[in-house]
């Protein structure tokens, strides 16, 4: 008997899966240097050796895929869209850090799925039943009892940080209209020079030389942030947004053993309610994909190359 072809639909979204988990790692690394480094230099100045370090993991990417090959593309149009929200994203978050408490301003950027959940339709043309949206639902309640919303909660920095979850949003979507033509090592190596190009435009206007240790640090932001853009690009050319977009809660976790381990922060009984609430809502999503005969059938997966020695793209 034929395998079923649900089969190999399941182990691309476990993959999917899998990067998503890992770009959420090395984003709360990269997050973390981000608020640091923003208490010392000019936002923007941050932001750009961000994306400048990002290019030596996105070359050694293209390197190892096949060279110049990886570079041909017929889309430049939906890169520079995708560079363009990204790096709004971007920017916003690493505001939000520096106007509000990491944990805060983490928190309310999770409301990025639910976002894209709304636009996966319209944009993507995906389907999403009503279990799927309770489950983004139930996800973004347990971020409401992290951040327990009273009357502070529409300051500017709460603000910030909702358009970057918007803005996050459209910049999933971007890669996952990129990743049905495009592979992910593409779609991360432009937007790393287009977002490294946008992002120097601002630096005559803001600029304080950073010593050698700052300097170091900043490397260690743009590497974790480009390791993190590849695994994100590739989860969402592997499976459909609805499905790879609640494990990004996971980075919360990540956040809050980071927190602690650096300076010392111990979650309260609220952040670690709201965090079993986001990543049990995206875990829901996973055991029911497994259960149904036509798990992630939306949009057909990308194949990518496997690991392992130079592959032409």
């Amino acid at each position: 008997m034929p395998p079923s072809t649900a089969t190999p639909r399941r182990e691309s979204a476990r993959q999917g899966i899998l990067s998503m988990l890992a770009a959420m790692v090395l984003m709360t690394v990269m997050n973390a240097l981000a608020k640091h480094l923003a208490a010392h230099y000019p936002l923007t100045e941050v932001t750009f050796f961000r994306n400048l370090f990002a290019l030596l993991p996105a070359a050694a990417m293209v390197a190892a895929a096949g060279g110049r090959e990886c570079l041909r593309t017929g889309h430049r149009l939906g890169h520079l869209w995708r560079a363009v929200v990204g790096l709004t994203a971007m920017v916003l978050l690493f505001w939000s850090y520096h106007l509000l408490p990491l944990a805060d301003a983490v928190a309310i950027s999770y409301a990025a799925p639910l976002f894209l959940t709304a636009l996966s339709m319209p944009l993507l043309g995906e389907r999403v039943g009503p279990y799927r949206w309770g489950a983004v639902a139930v996800g973004f309640a347990g971020v409401l009892v992290m951040v327990r919303p009273g009357a502070g909660m529409l300051d500017p920095g709460a603000l910030v940080a909702l358009a970057a979850a918007v803005a996050y949003a459209l910049a999933m979507i971007a890669m996952r209209q990129l990743g049905r033509t495009e592979r992910p090592v593409t779609t991360v190596f432009y937007f790393t020079v287009l977002s490294t190009l946008l992002s120097a435009l601002a630096l005559p206007f803001a600029w304080t030389t950073p010593t050698w240790p700052a300097l170091g640090l900043m490397a260690l932001m743009g590497l974790a942030g480009g390791g993190s853009q590849y695994f994100s690009t590739r989860a969402y050319a592997l499976a459909p947004a609805v499905v790879i977009g609640p494990f990004s809660y996971s980075g919360l976790i990540w956040a809050m053993l980071l927190g602690w381990l650096a300076w010392g922060d111990v979650p309260g009984p609220a952040m670690l309610a709201g965090a079993g609430i986001v990543v049990a809502s995206g875990f829901l999503i996973l055991l029911r994909e497994a259960q149904r005969a036509k798990v992630i059938p939306e949009a057909e997966p990308i194949r990518l190359p496997r690991t392992g020695g130079a592959r032409p793209c």
